[in-house]
């Protein structure tokens, strides 16, 4: 089997555990039957580099453009297979070949999804965090994408009958959560910036970042609706840099009696080693001058979904905080007393 096609089918097995059952009979469809003589079969079959999703995520990049299609009704007969239980192939094949242009364009750009709910580690460790030291946070986010994650803190996380956040929320995250809640220690948000190589605008990428999400899962959809409107009143900055090179800068300059927390969601994989490097170094480096957290939610090379890990400054200690769904449907904390 090709690595293209090898490609789409270890995506078809992580959108099944995901939770998109559609997205896994498009991703086993096209594995077994795309085949070359168009424009964008060929391009996707002949793919130069890595096409999986470690690298180029050549699947994803092709159905975010389907999606795209449906979502500003240039391709009716694919919305109906979507919403249909048949497998959507055969529509998707024919879907490939009338529209090549829109759909080559967008091939030359790598997913960005902005998975909201990813914000419901964050919300509990900043909780965690406030408990502790009882000082307000600044935040940087690495790899913030459209920085829909960055302002966790106006929405709510609710576990059982407990409500932590804002008293009216833009969002209410109900993960499935196993463990005890984190302190309801109400954090402080000072100051918020993010960075990205690519960042996306609230309003220019909008159909992008929509598409990229899965046909069959509306909720993920309509949660990043409204965090993008959201966004679009707040504008939370994310700055187009190295990651390295742009913590370097934002760590230089402590906000005085305030606790940094620096943050990344399924980020840290995609940084080149020597920008991981350089990053680690500053962690080390400038911890030592002021209060500073890195909070990461990164796959480890165990099951289930990420690990939780929170890392403070000056002592370099590593608290697991447990466990979370890569796309944030459960959480599995595991974290000590603060």
């Amino acid at each position: 089997m090709t690595p293209v096609r090898q490609a789409f089918r270890q995506q078809a097995k992580a959108c099944a555990a995901l939770g998109s059952q559609l997205m896994e009979r498009l991703m086993t469809g096209l594995a077994d039957r795309l085949e070359p003589g168009d424009p964008v079969a060929d391009r996707v079959l002949g793919w130069q580099g890595d096409p999986s999703s470690m690298a180029d995520s050549v699947p994803l990049r092709l159905a975010g453009g389907l999606h795209a299609l449906v979502l500003t009704d240039k391709a009716p007969a694919l919305a109906t297979a979507y919403a249909s239980s048949m497998d959507p192939t055969d529509t998707a094949l024919a879907t490939i070949r009338a529209h090549p242009a829109f759909l080559l364009d967008w091939l030359t750009s790598p997913p960005q999804t902005n998975e909201v709910r990813r914000s419901a580690p964050l919300i509990a460790a900043a909780h965690w965090l406030t408990a502790r030291f009882g000082m307000p946070l600044v935040l940087s986010e690495l790899g913030a994408s459209a920085g829909l994650n960055l302002l966790w803190d106006r929405y709510a996380l609710r576990i059982g009958d407990q409500t932590l956040g804002p008293a009216n929320p833009a969002l209410t995250l109900t993960p499935d959560w196993t463990g005890a809640p984190p302190p309801n220690s109400a954090p402080t948000v000072l100051d918020r910036r993010g960075t990205d190589l690519n960042p996306l605008d609230r309003v220019a990428d909008r159909l992008r970042l929509l598409a990229y999400l899965w046909p069959d899962q509306p909720d993920r959809i309509a949660r990043t609706r409204t965090a993008l409107d959201l966004a679009e009143q707040l504008h939370p900055q994310v700055d187009r840099a190295d990651a390295a090179d742009w913590l370097e800068t934002r760590l230089a300059t402590p906000i005085p009696g305030a606790l940094h927390l620096v943050f990344h969601t399924v980020a840290w994989q995609y940084f080149p080693p020597a920008t991981q490097a350089c990053a680690l170094a500053a962690f080390d480096r400038y911890g030592q001058t002021a209060p500073l957290a890195r909070l990461s939610m990164e796959a480890d090379g165990q099951t289930p979904g990420a690990a939780l890990t929170l890392t403070l400054w000056p002592t370099g200690e590593t608290i697991l905080l447990g466990r979370a769904d890569f796309h944030g449907r459960w959480v599995d904390w595991q974290a000590p007393p603060p």
